[in-house]
Formats: C-alpha cells, structure tokens, sequence
C-alpha cells in the first residue's frame, strides 16, 4: 500500500485516480481473459491453429494494454490533448493509407501494417471533440464549436470510404451526447439530425451489406439461412443453449460453428457456457463504470475535464452496448468488439488509450490547478 505522505510520481497517481473504476476494469479484464480461454480454441482449431493461439496472444496484448493504459492515466489534461492531436493525425494517415493499400477483409479495407488505426482513431477523436466544444462554450475568440462541427465529417467520411459503419456511428452517437453537452440551439439539432437520417438513408439505398441487415433485422425469416445473418441467429441460439447458469465452462457447442465467437460474438459465447446470470453480472459492471464516470464528469469544474470524461465514457459505454444488443438481435450487426472482452490487439490497445485518457481527466486536483488548467486551456 501507498502512504499517503509520500510525494513520489506515483504516490500521486494512486490516491488521485479513482481507484473503483480501476477496479472494475480490472474484473472486465480478467472476465475477458476466461472468456477468450473459453471461445476462441473452438476457432483457432477449425483454422488449424495452435488450440491456445488467440489466448495466448490476447495475453501478450495486455503488456502494451497495461502500459499505455497506465501512461495515459499519468498525464495532465493538456498533455491528453496533445497526445490526442498526434495520435488523430497518424491514424487519420493510416486510414487514408489503408484505403489505397490496406488489406481487404469482407469487403472492407480497415487494416494496414497489421493494426485497425480506427480503433485509435476514436478515442482522440473524442478528446478532441471534447476540446473543441470547451473552448467554444467559454471563449468567443476562438471557433470551437465550428470546429467540433468540422471535425466530424473530416472523421467520418474516410470511415464511411471504408466502409466501416459501425465505428462511423459509434463516433457520431458520442459526438451527438458531446453537442447536447454543448447546449448549442436547437436548429443545430434539427440540422445535423436531419443529415444523420439523410446518410443512414443512403446507405440503405447504395450500400447492399447495409441493406441487407437492415431487412434482416426487420424480418429475420425473410433471409433465414443466408451467411450474412447465420452469426446472430447461431448466438441467439446460445442464448436458448446456455439458460439462466449455463453449460459449464468449456462444455459450449455452438461456439464450434460461430466464425467470430473470440471477438464479436463472446458474449453470446458466455452466455451458452456460463449463461445469462453471468451476462447479467458483466453488463452490471460496464454499467457501474459508465455511471460512475458520466457522475465524475458531472461534478468536474474544469470544462474540458468534464466534455473528456463524459465522451471518452459514452465511447466506452455505447460500444459495449452496441456488442450486446448485436449478439441479442436488438440492432442490426455491426461488426463491434466488446471492450477488454473481445479478442484482438487493436482493440484492447485502444481500449486501455481510452480509460486511460478518462482517469487521467477524471484525477483529483487541488483547485488551484484547476483554475491554472482553465487560464492555459486554449493552448495544446
């Protein structure tokens, strides 16, 4: 245990970070440790892979996770910013890169030098976003709300280029909850509203993977049997396997034919082998760490404080809500990883940048340094 009279770096760090939400990862972390144990042999197997391949590796994952996880944490709110800047603008450069010369992968061209830079993308994204609609809510010398406004489509549209819909509405529902924040007027609201629905349309129309899940989602016989809906009808069918307690670890069956059961779909995996009471028990958690995070960011003084940690929860939040409700056939699918759970580098390493970057805004500090945060807020 730290005392607290020392005032060593780390000292520091341990009794102003909040320790509950720490923990909570900490639980998500190794849930998603058992659980990749438990669904990805069956897939490494039917690729005529090492039984334990996927597991091992989500384990040398969490090194770097845990680093840049605490790094992050580490650093002061214009640090955040700085480091958000950087990493928007090389991702922004991998995206286009990979757009040119990335591996094709279901019709979509998302990675490039083994790495998803969209998954990193998102967490700055948010900083950013958050900075933006700071300064424009306290300073009349400086656009930021325009920018917040331009920064959405310079982000979104090289992910729609993808196509990776998923993520481009995972950023736009966080950026909707950071302009509500905002308090801007209300014809902004029927604007930008009125866009959303106007590209979900066109997506529906000239995008036929779209429209396809789409029309699966309203009539699910109307395309039974097709492949682009065998993963959601085989994970409610694990839903119905497993029951309230499930069959037992390692005792799951239709994982063996679930293509993603290590990553999109381990939640429909838990359920068939440790069933819904212990789905309960994870989404009890996430909820807890969304709850506890958006109460931290509502009693934080500091503006830019206050947008980062509500941003960078509702980022954490509605994906995993997004994941969940796929696997139960609330929304149509989306292709989204369950955070800290789902298997694969990217993922996790982005995961750990993000919560990072939130326990880093969320820190205790003396007013003082609040109010000297506030006077330089408008510098990188």
């Amino acid at each position: 245990m730290v005392s607290r009279v020392e005032r060593s770096a780390l000292a520091n760090w341990w009794w102003t970070v909040d320790r509950f939400i720490i923990a909570a990862i900490g639980v998500i972390v190794v849930l998603g440790l058992v659980l990749t144990l438990a669904a990805s042999p069956a897939v490494a197997e039917r690729l005529s892979l090492p039984t334990f391949y996927f597991a091992n590796r989500q384990i040398a994952f969490l090194i770097p996770s845990g680093i840049v996880f605490f790094v992050a944490s580490l650093l002061s709110p214009r640090h955040v910013r700085r480091a958000a800047l950087i990493i928007f603008v090389v991702s922004m450069g991998l995206i286009l890169l990979a757009l040119v010369f990335g591996h094709e992968v279901k019709g979509a061209r998302r990675w490039i030098f083994g790495i998803q830079p969209s998954e990193f993308l998102k967490p700055a994204f948010v900083v950013l976003a958050a900075w933006a609609f700071a300064e424009g809510g306290k300073r009349q010398d400086v656009p930021g709300n325009l920018l917040a406004l331009l920064l959405l489509p310079l982000t979104i549209v090289p992910l729609i280029l993808q196509p990776d819909f998923g993520q481009t509405m995972l950023l736009s529902l966080v950026w909707a909850t950071l302009f509500f924040m905002a308090g801007l007027h209300w014809i902004w609201v029927v604007g930008i509203g009125g866009v959303g629905v106007s590209g979900m349309f066109l997506a529906y129309k000239f995008v036929p993977h779209v429209r396809a899940r789409f029309v699966k989602f309203i009539d699910p016989s109307s395309v039974r049997g097709v492949i682009d809906t065998f993963q959601i009808d085989t994970a409610i069918d694990s839903f119905h396997a497993g029951g309230w307690f499930g069959k037992g670890p390692g005792e799951g069956t239709i994982k063996r034919i679930l293509p993603d059961a290590h990553t999109d779909f381990i939640f429909a995996v838990t359920a068939e082998e440790f069933g819904i009471i212990t789905c309960l028990f994870i989404v009890t958690v996430f909820a807890f760490i969304v709850l506890r995070g958006l109460l931290s960011a509502s009693r934080n003084e500091d503006p830019f404080c206050r947008f980062a940690a509500a941003g960078l929860t509702m980022l954490f939040g509605i994906q995993s809500a997004i994941n969940m409700s796929v696997n139960l056939r609330l929304i149509p699918a989306k292709g989204m990883t369950l955070p800290f759970i789902s298997y694969g580098g990217s993922s996790l390493i982005s995961v750990a940048l993000g919560m990072g970057f939130l326990i880093a805004v969320m820190r205790k500090r003396p007013r003082s340094e609040i109010l000297f945060m506030q006077s330089e807020d408008g510098q990188v």
